[in-house]
């Protein structure tokens, strides 16, 4: 799913960027001590970490306005083939990614217990349904799927529960799909906030960054573009606000009213990064994040490799990762700080491996 077209480089920077902030919020050296920004909304809310896999996933759909063209001519058959190889793969990979490091005390690692559900196992998803909308049916009546999801995705939820952690349907479609000890522990319940239920509006996300990037190709980088891109971006978030009102915006649901904020938010960044990078050309400090942009799907998983190994590796009463966050950062540089710069030092680790792949022209495609 990668763009390689130069032309786009703010593509390729929106990229990096998206992956940079992933591993930032991802491997902070203690969540109780994360400057606000770099968390989650604890439920209803929204903040800057928020936007992050939303954004992630508008740009899976530009990459798509690239690759799906190429696959108009291809028999429904061998289309189908390809998609769904993809989708199997990066859904494997991120059951891997928790299964890891597949060994404890010599024995092999119980997967009854294994997450099933995750990050990349909700951009596979979102992939292949968004592909098959896209191949299958016209522009409107995928506005109108569209549509229909968000606010099908509304009822289910209000219709078989509420808007609570303890008491949403996507709880209930886990626990009968997958069971328990399959979900996600974090929030003290069951409960996955990359389940399949709330991956069915994320799908939205994928669509818009789609039709982002097939504008941008038809129209290309010139004002107009810009303005129509800003404008769309406005729409979206003044409905977001509307619909706010009644479905509250909310990450770990993935709320209807946080797919219409987060697409309108990445409209206007789009927009933003076209003018700085492909007209005004100002692409000074840029090389940083388009080594990251390169190989988005390994650096992605090597970060969370690291982050893993550390978590499983023990230094007297307490694992390396937090023993490398409290001891080398956060006890001379103060919690929030040291906080910060661990995540930064996984992060620079991470662009050095993609540094050393691009300088090698190695770039991991599925």
């Amino acid at each position: 799913m990668g763009i390689t077209n130069n032309r786009y480089y703010s593509l390729d920077i929106f990229r990096g960027m998206v992956i940079f902030l992933m591993i930032v919020v991802n491997t902070p050296g203690s969540y109780a001590t994360t400057f606000s920004p770099l968390l989650h909304a604890n439920w209803d809310g929204f903040t800057l970490t928020d936007l992050v896999f939303p954004t992630f996933l508008f740009i899976v759909g530009n990459a798509m306005s690239f690759s799906l063209p190429k696959f108009d001519k291809l028999p429904t058959k061998l289309f189908l083939l390809k998609i769904t190889k993809r989708t199997l793969i990066i859904f494997l990979l991120g059951f891997l990614l928790y299964w890891f490091p597949f060994f404890e005390n010599g024995k092999l690692s119980p997967i009854e217990n294994t997450r099933i559900f995750g990050v990349l196992q909700r951009i596979a998803l979102c992939y292949f349904f968004a592909a098959i909308i896209l191949r299958f049916f016209t522009t409107k009546s995928v506005f109108a799927i569209s549509t229909l999801i968000l606010l099908g995705y509304y009822f289910i939820l209000i219709g078989f529960g509420d808007l609570t952690l303890e008491g949403n349907a996507t709880i209930l479609v886990d626990k009968w799909l997958i069971g328990e000890s399959h979900m996600y522990g974090g929030e003290g319940i069951p409960f996955d906030p990359e389940g399949l239920l709330s991956t069915l509006p994320a799908i939205v996300n994928v669509i818009a960054g789609f039709y982002a990037g097939k504008f941008l190709r038809s129209e290309g980088q010139n004002f107009k573009t810009i303005s129509h891109l800003m404008m769309a971006g406005a729409v979206l978030i003044f409905i977001a606000f509307g619909f706010e009102m009644f479905f509250p915006f909310n990450k770990k649901l993935w709320s209807s009213s946080f797919v219409l904020l987060t697409a309108g938010i990445d409209c206007i960044l789009l927009a933003m990064f076209v003018y700085a990078l492909d007209i005004k050309k100002i692409t000074k400090g840029t090389r940083f994040f388009d080594v990251f942009g390169k190989n988005p799907l390994a650096i992605y998983i090597l970060s969370g490799l690291i982050a893993i190994s550390l978590l499983k590796i023990n230094v007297g009463n307490q694992n390396l990762y937090s023993w490398i966050a409290e001891n080398m950062f956060m006890s001379w540089l103060g919690d929030y700080v040291g906080s910060l710069a661990f995540a930064l030092f996984i992060t620079f680790i991470c662009w050095g491996v993609a540094v050393i792949l691009d300088k090698r022209k190695i770039y991991i495609k599925v």
